[in-house]
């Protein structure tokens, strides 16, 4: 848990420069708690879960009027094109079926030059100990879609138009590759 916890120190202070007084929309949000984290970096964030449970538990302790937490689906978001300026997506990607069709949504909203923050947890080439952990989460209904090691996630991001600007592997139960990827200009 220590470990995962100064992961997460590690995220926040990746994240916290790039929202800097922009509009932030955070997908898979669960409990909110990277857009608690980061909120006061940022001008708005619209945090939103497919899990009406996960937004209930999230909107229990907001502080912030510039935090909005609401279900959405990642595939079909009811926000008009190029309306964010930085989208956030972690630890989905991996367990989402098709995580290309997601990347093209964020595509749309995404304002040209913005910025997709995606950490995801990279499982591929893990420990025999990170492969029992993988089985348990799945178990408790976290499949794994998508199997990357580190150079596959940030060569998959690559593979369907996102420039990565930054990435980085934290420490944590499973190691988190933090990707950064600007969405070239058109």
């Amino acid at each position: 848990m220590r470990k995962d916890r100064a992961a997460s120190e590690e995220l926040y202070a990746l994240i916290r420069p790039v929202v800097k007084a922009k509009t932030v929309l955070e997908l898979a949000t669960g409990t909110g708690l990277i857009a608690k984290h980061i909120v006061n970096a940022a001008a708005h964030i619209e945090a939103t879960d497919a899990s009406a449970e996960m937004i209930l538990e999230a909107k229990r302790d907001n502080q912030s009027a510039k935090l909005h937490f609401s279900v959405q689906d990642m595939f079909r978001l009811p926000y008009a094109d190029k309306s964010f300026d930085v989208v956030i997506v972690s630890n989905a990607l991996h367990i989402v079926p098709q995580p290309e069709k997601a990347l093209d949504e964020i595509r749309r909203v995404l304002k040209d030059g913005g910025v997709l923050i995606a950490p995801t947890f990279t499982h591929a080439g893990n420990s025999f100990s990170g492969k029992v952990k993988a089985f348990f989460m799945k178990l408790v209904g976290f499949p794994l879609n998508s199997r990357w090691s580190s150079a596959d996630y940030l060569a998959f991001l690559r593979q369907n138009g996102w420039t990565v600007r930054k990435s980085a592997v934290l420490k944590a139960s499973f190691p988190l590759t933090y990707a950064e990827c600007v969405k070239p200009a058109v």
